[in-house]
């Protein structure tokens, strides 16, 4: 009879013994004693066919290292990088050779040639990268864990609150296995069981770490998705990397010219074209960077959760699981039904933002590629309708934070620029950006051919208040001089001679 047989009891049971050693260590034989006490058969359980040791292990440290990680940040951020690297790598990520290296380099360096003569904003002056997907999720990770932090904060506790409310008879965070009593494994977060590494966390902080980590997979899923699909550092139009630099990942180029008519070589020019502009943009104009991720904190921090509709999607969902409780919260529907008015004015203005972006962007690439590319029209067009589509992964940052990073008028903004650029040249059109109070508008982006007469009214206008600030100032340091005359008038103040005035010679 081989071992694996029901009707050998010994053989069974030290079996389970050997697994419960590799669980338990020399807490084994304390286990099987609790089992007996409470009326199970350890060798019938054994017979019944039990689950391989090593995978049991691996699944029980897996779930504790995701609530045992330092720290009570909204967003976990140690499982958000494990599960965009795995994500990133899922449909391959070779090594870059010499030759994509330098083929990235080379179009960069052509670029920022190309681009002198199309704006008078100066080189970025970063470095030039050729990345790999991980290497761009690396890069750009701690961004996307800024953006979503407020969200997350939101998302973690209301999600520990649902789930608290799902569990019978209070919380009872025990860990249990089919075929072994309730408690074996003992409870999380309580010394003793296999949640003594927790360090005694109370169940409602081991339920807002859970929801740290559901929050931290879903942002990994996000930006290692992401990571297939981008062509540099700036495709969303927000900046991504902590300083200036620009970015091609050279597997996701040849992806993407893969079928065109277009050689490979023009593609990747038209597309170092588009992230050299950009990063132009965020390093000239400084106010561009933080006016933007403003509006993303500004818009999220205003975010409410949906708790009806939240318990809707994880009730039936294994709160033990928390890859089943991220695919429940990807398909988004948890946020407030009804933004506020001001939400909708901040959308607004993030909305109209990411289209100034991304068409000062279109049309400054437009100017520089036309004279060398022989189908930078098609290009141009190509890459229009890719960014008003969007893709998989920013529908699901759309569910993380509740927006779409999508210029939906980067069209109107594109003409607005051409407009200008027709009436005032190159320095007209880059002179937009002089200060955020005379950024276009909603109202411009509708009637782009009115907006130079409405700047140069408001341009006209700002004479009269430099005159009567000029009147003001000049009010006050005459009135400063008749102060001084008359303090030089009282007793005891000297005259000309340096005597006092009262005194007869």
């Amino acid at each position: 009879m081989t071992p694996d047989q029901p009707g050998d009891g010994a053989d069974n049971e030290r079996m389970l013994r050997e697994m419960l050693q590799q669980l338990f260590g020399d807490r084994a034989d304390e286990v099987l004693a609790q089992m007996r006490a409470q009326g199970f058969d350890p060798a019938a359980l054994a017979g019944a066919g039990m689950p391989d040791p090593a995978t049991v292990q691996q699944a029980l440290a897996q779930v504790q290292r995701m609530l045992a990680t330092p720290g009570d940040g909204p967003v976990n951020t140690d499982v958000a990088h494990d599960l965009a690297r795995q994500v990133a790598v899922a449909e391959g990520d070779p090594s870059l050779t010499g030759g994509q290296v330098r083929e990235v380099t080379e179009a960069l360096t052509v670029a920022e040639l190309w681009l002198d003569a199309a704006t008078g904003l100066p080189p970025s002056g970063g470095p030039k990268h050729a990345w790999s997907r991980s290497e761009w999720v690396e890069a750009t990770l701690p961004a996307w864990n800024a953006l979503v932090a407020p969200v997350a904060s939101s998302m973690a506790d209301a999600l520990a609150t649902v789930l608290a409310d799902q569990m019978p008879g209070g919380m009872d965070l025990s860990i249990e296995m089919p075929g072994m009593p309730a408690g074996a494994l003992g409870p999380l977060g309580v010394g003793g069981g296999l949640g003594g590494g927790l360090g005694g966390l109370d169940p409602a902080q081991l339920l807002r770490r859970l929801g740290s980590a559901v929050f931290g997979m879903q942002v990994g899923h996000a930006a290692g998705t992401l990571s297939r699909e981008v062509f540099g550092a700036t495709d969303v139009g927000l900046p991504l990397l902590p300083g200036p630099g620009t970015v091609l990942l050279p597997s996701n180029v040849a992806a993407f010219a893969d079928g065109l008519d277009a050689p490979a070589d023009e593609v990747r020019l038209f597309l170092a074209l588009r992230e050299a502009a950009h990063a132009r943009l965020f390093a000239h104009v400084p106010w561009v960077r933080a006016h933007l991720l403003g509006l993303v904190e500004q818009y999220a921090r205003g975010i409410t959760i949906d708790l009806d509709a939240l318990e809707q999607q994880v009730r039936d969902v294994d709160p033990s699981d928390p890859d089943a409780l991220r695919r429940a919260l990807a398909g988004g529907g948890v946020f407030g039904l009804q933004p506020t008015e001001d939400q909708k004015a901040t959308l607004l203005r993030l909305e109209t933002a990411l289209a100034l972006v991304e068409g000062w962007v279109d049309e400054v690439t437009a100017q520089a590629a036309l004279p060398h590319l022989p189908h930078a029209v098609a290009l141009r067009e190509m890459l229009r309708r890719r960014r008003a589509a969007g893709g998989p992964a920013e529908h699901t940052f759309a569910s993380l934070v509740g927006l779409e990073l999508r210029p939906r008028r980067s069209r109107d903004a594109a003409a607005l620029f051409s407009r200008v650029a027709l009436a005032g040249g190159t320095e007209g059109r880059d002179a937009v950006w002089d200060h955020p109070d005379l950024l276009p508008g909603p109202v411009d982006l509708d009637d782009p051919a009115g907006y130079l007469a409405r700047r140069e009214a408001q341009s006209t206008a700002h004479p009269d208040v430099d005159a009567a600030l000029a009147q003001i100032f000049a009010a006050g340091d005459a009135d400063a001089g008749d102060a001084g005359a008359a303090d030089a008038g009282e007793p005891g103040a000297e005259g000309p001679d340096g005597g006092s005035p009262d005194r007869q010679d």
